[in-house]
């Protein structure tokens, strides 16, 4: 029996740059084919400027709040035991979604807490199993000199909604390489479970590939060749291809809206340093090559297959889409800066709601987009390699230079009056409704 309610599998890679995949120009150029995730593309909607924050924490509160981090206070991330994650008077996506009557999963890297009532499981998650922090940590125990009585050990955990969460393992770098098979052999069972119930479900599978240390499971070490990024990239997309799988033998993708989409550009570190292809800079930068991401959308007998956009679309407009798609009411009493985007998605409009959007790194303002123009304020083309504010912001045409090379603003100065006007309008949002400050308690209770 067919649920009237789709169901909505959201899966997220975590450091994936644009030009990774090979519908992205990567694939088996980059020496790692990615057929499963190639054949995704086909199926459905790729976008060329889908954007995200800068980092792994700001574009997940994003996600799950609709809203920009500076609004949140979840700027960046912090080491286990400070304050951090997104703090209970957000309403969160899977919040949302389970009033509607889904059921609700997440199965990966979380991000947005890691003490009682800030968990998966506290935000609106039946169920979850995965890290509360960053992939950083699966080296801490390996680390020359590590002293676990002065750091809290990291673990992978799971907890359901009303119980407590709880430590299932160290994570180390043997249980780092193999996470991703638990989270997908998880994501499957969670799928049937609520498939043969008849019920909507929704589930959040942020997998931890490619975040640094890049390994690969131990069946797929070596199967390229190429070094361990390689082989950890066939494994993703081995992954996305098991989900794709199930949702067929289920018989359920026409009434499944399936996203694939990276939580910001690749790593700037080497060995694990990725490409973002055609686009200059890494995560932790204002470059096109940290904002812009993959994005893959599939709704078979909605969305149209093969179809491409260079469309500007933001993270944050998945949590009015995803609202909208399920028939569930926004917030109404703080600014959402996310845009249901469901008739651009289904072709009845050619041209995204959005013309831009405003970014933040940390508590600065480093740039803006707006239509086929990028305003910087801050030059840092590389992380740590930057001039700091400038005193005269640089203009580019991101149509004609897409490398960011080029300050055209003395020859398009007008391009400053719908710009500033943007920052204008958010700067007295956040005067009419104060932004959260990193750490804050929380004022709503669990």
């Amino acid at each position: 029996m067919k649920n009237a309610t789709p169901n909505i599998v959201l899966i997220l890679a975590d450091n994936l740059g644009w030009g990774e995949l090979g519908c992205y120009g990567g694939g088996a150029l980059r020496g790692a084919p990615t057929p499963n995730i190639d054949r995704l593309a086909t199926q459905g909607l790729l976008l060329h400027n889908f954007n995200v924050e800068s980092d792994c924490v700001p574009t997940r509160s994003a996600l799950m709040s609709g809203r920009h981090p500076i609004r949140t206070g979840c700027l960046q991330s912090v080491p286990p035991g400070l304050p951090q994650g997104l703090n209970r008077n957000e309403i969160t996506l899977a919040e949302l979604l389970s009033r509607q009557g889904y059921a609700t999963a997440h199965f990966g890297k979380w991000h947005l807490g890691d003490v009682p009532g800030r968990y998966p499981s506290d935000r609106g998650f039946d169920e979850w199993y995965g890290i509360p922090r960053t992939t950083d940590e699966s080296q801490f125990t390996s680390s020359t000199g590590f002293d676990p009585s002065v750091v809290d050990l990291p673990y992978i955990m799971q907890g359901r909604s009303g119980s407590d969460s709880e430590q299932v393992k160290v994570y180390d770098l043997d249980t780092r390489r193999g996470i991703d098979a638990e989270l997908v052999d998880r994501s499957i069972a969670f799928m049937q479970t609520h498939h043969a119930a008849n019920r909507p479900f929704f589930l959040y599978l942020p997998l931890v590939h490619l975040h640094f240390p890049t390994l690969p499971h131990p069946d797929f070490a070596g199967r390229t060749g190429a070094g361990d990024f390689a082989d950890s990239m066939v494994e993703m997309d081995h992954r996305v291809g098991q989900i794709t799988n199930a949702l067929a033998d289920m018989g359920i993708e026409e009434n499944t809206v399936l996203i694939f989409c990276s939580d910001n550009g690749p790593e700037y570190r080497r060995p694990y340093r990725g490409t973002a292809g055609p686009w200059c800079g890494t995560y932790h930068t204002a470059m096109e090559g940290s904002l812009r991401v993959p994005f893959i959308m599939r709704w078979p007998g909605k969305v149209a297959p093969g179809r491409v956009s260079n469309e500007i679309v933001h993270v944050t407009d998945l949590y009015a889409t995803l609202a909208a798609i399920a028939n569930a009411p926004l917030p109404d009493d703080r600014p959402i800066d996310g845009m249901d985007q469901t008739s651009f998605f289904l072709g009845r409009q050619a041209k995204s709601l959005r013309e831009g959007f405003l970014f933040y790194i940390k508590n600065d303002l480093r740039a803006v987009k707006w239509r086929h123009w990028k305003l910087h304020f801050y030059w840092e083309p590389e992380v740590n390699e930057g001039k700091g504010k400038l005193e005269s912001p640089y203009l580019f045409n991101l149509l004609s230079d897409q490398k960011e090379e080029s300050d055209v603003l003395i020859f398009n100065t007008w391009v400053l009056g719908p710009i500033l006007k943007m920052v204008q309008a958010f700067n007295q949002s956040c005067e009419a409704y104060p932004n959260t400050k990193p750490g804050a308690p929380d004022t709503v209770q669990a």
